[in-house]
């Protein structure tokens, strides 16, 4: 029993001992209020002091009001000077003293502006790093080609081209496209139609960001000479991750359109500018959809929406792919002998490169 006695004694004692040196090595933050923190200091930056506690989670201190500063293991830490040394800290009577390899230095808690793991970087070399790759804006370009023929009782020849130039950023993307769509049926035109626009959005917050873009160009069987459809908002994406982006977009618009035949009115009015943008990427191939919806003020039932939808997979080049989808136009109030819809099936062959 007694033996008992002594075992549970030493353990009590053992276990004493390992509390105490577990609340000894540790680092403390002290305030000009007499408070005293325990906890390890993750690190010192922007005027402020983080310290993770066991009992309050991670705690952001004011550097203004810390008066004494200790750690148990050295760390490194970058001085308003600039240097840059590594050490264990230690405080007295407001005096921050750094023991490191290479000697002592005494400074001031306040003049410390940066500081982190030995094996870590420091904040504004990471912060720096981050505004390079902001700026570090790569082109991406594309080009899609298609020809679809009929001969027999019907002949038709149709070929439609595109390119695309993309200058795109962690934050923001501009990007310059053109198409052009020609067909021809039994020797009339069927399709004879081009645009050119282009598209700036950027990521200022978050997931929240702001757009501008134009886009002109005509479409001889709608019986449109001229047509220009300008606007500028603002974008939300609801979904961003690496495989799925969902933005939808909400502004304000001018849109033009001039008829050769004097019997149509032209369409010169300021109105609303809807998008949305939906791409789901699955391995090496993608499905994209998209929207836009422009209705004018002066006249709500007179509005122009967009659509398409394609899917896109790679050849054994993965610069080379296959697109395949469906486009529909959609005119309220069209030329006069023009149908509202407009549809295009389409297979194409794009390319990729930088």
């Amino acid at each position: 029993m007694k033996s008992k006695l002594n075992l549970l004694k030493r353990f009590a004692v053992t276990a004493a001992v390992l509390l105490a040196a577990g609340r000894l090595c540790a680092d403390v933050v002290e305030t000009k209020n007499g408070a005293r923190i325990i906890g390890t200091i993750t690190k010192i930056d922007g005027g402020n002091i983080l310290i993770k506690t066991d009992y309050a989670g991670e705690l952001t201190i004011k550097q203004s009001e810390v008066t004494g500063v200790s750690t148990d293991a050295p760390i490194a830490v970058r001085l308003a000077s600039g240097t840059v040394l590594q050490g264990k800290l230690s405080s007295d009577n407001g005096t921050l003293r750094i023991a490191g390899a290479d000697g002592e230095l005494s400074t001031k808690v306040e003049k410390v502006a940066a500081s982190w793991a030995p094996s870590g970087e420091d904040p504004q070399v990471t912060a720096m790093k981050k505004e390079l790759a902001d700026r570090d804006r790569k082109w991406a370009y594309e080009a899609a080609v298609d020809v679809t023929g009929k001969s027999g009782n019907k002949s038709a020849l149709g070929t439609s081209g595109a390119l695309r130039a993309t200058l795109a950023g962690q934050k923001d993307k501009l990007q310059f496209y053109t198409a052009y769509d020609r067909q021809v049926t039994d020797g009339a035109k069927s399709a004879d139609q081009f645009k050119a626009g282009i598209d700036y959005a950027n990521n200022f917050s978050g997931k929240t960001s702001w757009y501008v873009r134009d886009e002109g160009g005509f479409d001889r069987i709608k019986d449109i000479e001229l047509y220009n459809v300008a606007g500028f908002g603002m974008g939300y994406d609801f979904v961003k991750t690496p495989t799925h982006l969902l933005t939808a977009r909400a502004g304000l618009s001018y849109r033009y359109e001039g008829y050769k035949n004097p019997l149509t009115e032209d369409v010169n009015s300021a109105g609303l500018d809807f998008g949305l943008q939906n791409e789901i990427t699955f391995g090496t191939s993608k499905l994209v959809n998209s929207l836009t919806f422009v209705p004018a003020f002066d006249d709500f039932s007179n509005f122009r929406a967009t659509h398409a939808s394609y899917y896109e997979i790679p050849l054994t080049n993965p610069s080379w792919k296959v697109r395949m989808g469906v486009s529909n136009d959609y005119n309220s109030k069209p030329g006069v002998g023009v149908d509202k819809m407009d549809t295009t099936y389409f297979t194409r062959l794009v390319l990729n490169w930088q």
